[in-house]
C-alpha cells in the first residue's frame, strides 16, 4: 500500500518587501502557499543605489519571467570617470569596465526592482506596509506573531527576508551584535539634484580613506555615494542628524563637488546611511522560522552581490519547502545545504570587494588611477581584466538551480 505525505505548513508570514521578501512571496504562491508579507515602511521604498544582478540571479528573473522589465529598468550606464580635486579625468572608463559584468548580467536601481517584483506578486499575496512583527512564539502548531499594530495570527511559518537588521533574526536568533563582523566602512546614499548634467555617466573622486561616486541614470536627478573608513560604534539607525554629521565630518576637506553634495543630504528624500558590514550565521533557521537574504548572508553592501543572493536564495527556499512537501525542517535543512558553497564563496568575494575599494592613501590612489587610465588603452584588457572578474563570474555562479 502506498501513501502520500499530505502537504503542510502552507500559510507563510514573509518580513520585509524589498527584494527577497518579494521574490520570496513569489516563488512560494507558485508553488501553492498562502503568503503574506510585513513591510514596516508605509509604502515601498523608492530610489536606493544601483545592484547589480549577476550570473544565476539572472536567471532566476527569467524562470520568474520578468526579465523583459529587467532589462527594461536597467541603468543602461554609458562609463564613467576617476576625477580629481579640479574635476579632471585622471581616468576614464567604458561600459565593459565601470561595471565589471559580465555578459548576460545587469545593473538596475533597487527601488525600481522592488517595483517590478511587488508588481509581479501584488494580486496574489497579502501586504501589510506600516506594521512590524514585535513577538514570535513557537508552537507545535505554527507560530504566534505579535505585530506593531495588527492582531496576533499565528502562521505554519514565518521567514525573515528583513535585512542585514532584520527583527526576525534578533526574535529568533538573538542580537545583531552575535553574527555581524565590521569591514571598517560606512556607506552613504542619497538622491541629489543632477546639477553635473550626467547622462548614464558615473563620476568617482577618490582621497584617502574615503570616495564619493556620483552617477546618473534615466532620471533628472542623480546619485551621490560616499564610503569612508567609519568605527564600529556608528550613530543610532534612527538618528539621521548624527549620521548626516558623521557623514559632512568625514568628507570635510575631499575637495571637487564634494561640499555641494554634502549640503544636499538633509533635503535628499532617500537618504540611506549604514556601516559596512556582513552577517554569518552557522544555521539560518530555528524551529519554524527562516533567513533569506541579508538577514541570514549579508555580503556588505560593497559586495555587488546582495541583490544576486537574494533572488537566489528565495528561489531555493521556496523551492525546498515545495520538494518536501512543506515539511519545513528538511526542507530548511536543504536549502542551506544547496546554498552554502554559494553563500561562502559571495561572502569571502564581499569581504574582499569592501576592504579593498577604499584607497588608503595618495599613492595608492596615483596607483589604482594609473591602472586604470593604461587598461583602457590596452589592445588585450580583456586579459587583464581576467583576474578580477574571474572571481566575481565564479561566485555568481557556484550553484546549480535545481528545477522545482
Amino acid at each position: 500500500m502506498t501513501t502520500t505525505r499530505q502537504f503542510t505548513n502552507k500559510t507563510v508570514l514573509i518580513s520585509g518587501a524589498s527584494v527577497a521578501g518579494p521574490a520570496l512571496a513569489y516563488w512560494l504562491t507558485r508553488h501553492g502557499f498562502t503568503v503574506t508579507v510585513v513591510e514596516q515602511a508605509p509604502t515601498l521604498r523608492e530610489g536606493g543605489y544601483k545592484v547589480d544582478i549577476r550570473g544565476v540571479a539572472m536567471e532566476v528573473i527569467d524562470r520568474m519571467g520578468l526579465l523583459p522589465e529587467v532589462r527594461a529598468a536597467s541603468t543602461a550606464m554609458r562609463g564613467g570617470a576617476w576625477v580629481d580635486d579640479s574635476g579632471k579625468a585622471l581616468a576614464t572608463l567604458g561600459p565593459e569596465l565601470i561595471g565589471l559584468r559580465s555578459p548576460g548580467d545587469d545593473e538596475v536601481l533597487r527601488g525600481d526592482l522592488a517595483h517590478i517584483l511587488f508588481d509581479a506578486t501584488k494580486d496574489g499575496v497579502e501586504y501589510l506596509f506600516g506594521d512590524s512583527i514585535t513577538g514570535l512564539a513557537q508552537h507545535a502548531d505554527g507560530v504566534t506573531v505579535r505585530f506593531r499594530n495588527a492582531e496576533p495570527r499565528v502562521f505554519d511559518l514565518v521567514l525573515g527576508a528583513d535585512g542585514i537588521h532584520s527583527t526576525v533574526r534578533r526574535l529568533a536568533f538573538g542580537p545583531e551584535e552575535r553574527f555581524a563582523r565590521h569591514t571598517g566602512m560606512a556607506a552613504c546614499v542619497i538622491s541629489v539634484p543632477n546639477h553635473l548634467d550626467l547622462d548614464h555617466w558615473e563620476l568617482v573622486h577618490p582621497t584617502p580613506g574615503r570616495v564619493v561616486q556620483v552617477y546618473s541614470t534615466r532620471r533628472s536627478t542623480a546619485k551621490a555615494q560616499f564610503i569612508f573608513q567609519a568605527p564600529e560604534q556608528l550613530p543610532d539607525r534612527r538618528d539621521r542628524a548624527a549620521q548626516q554629521q558623521l557623514v559632512a565630518d568625514a568628507f570635510a576637506d575631499a575637495g571637487w563637488e564634494t561640499p555641494n553634495l554634502v549640503r544636499a543630504m538633509p533635503e535628499s528624500p532617500d537618504f540611506y546611511f549604514d556601516s559596512v558590514s556582513q552577517i554569518h550565521l552557522d544555521q539560518w533557521s530555528a524551529g519554524r522560522v527562516a533567513l533569506v537574504g541579508d538577514a541570514a548572508y549579508c555580503p556588505s553592501p560593497l559586495s555587488g552581490q546582495g541583490t544576486s543572493m537574494a533572488l537566489v536564495g528565495a528561489y531555493v527556499l521556496a523551492g525546498e519547502l515545495k520538494a518536501a512537501a512543506g515539511d519545513h525542517n528538511a526542507a530548511f535543512d536543504r536549502y542551506q545545504r544547496a546554498m552554502q558553497d554559494y553563500v561562502t564563496r559571495n561572502l569571502t568575494l564581499g569581504w574582499n570587494n569592501a576592504t579593498q575599494m577604499v584607497a588608503s592613501d595618495q599613492r595608492a590612489i596615483r596607483t589604482q588611477t594609473t591602472m586604470l587610465r593604461m587598461l583602457r588603452h590596452m589592445p588585450w584588457k580583456g586579459l587583464a581584466l581576467r583576474p578580477i572578474i574571474k572571481p566575481l563570474e565564479r561566485a555568481a555562479n557556484a550553484i546549480h538551480l535545481a528545477d522545482y
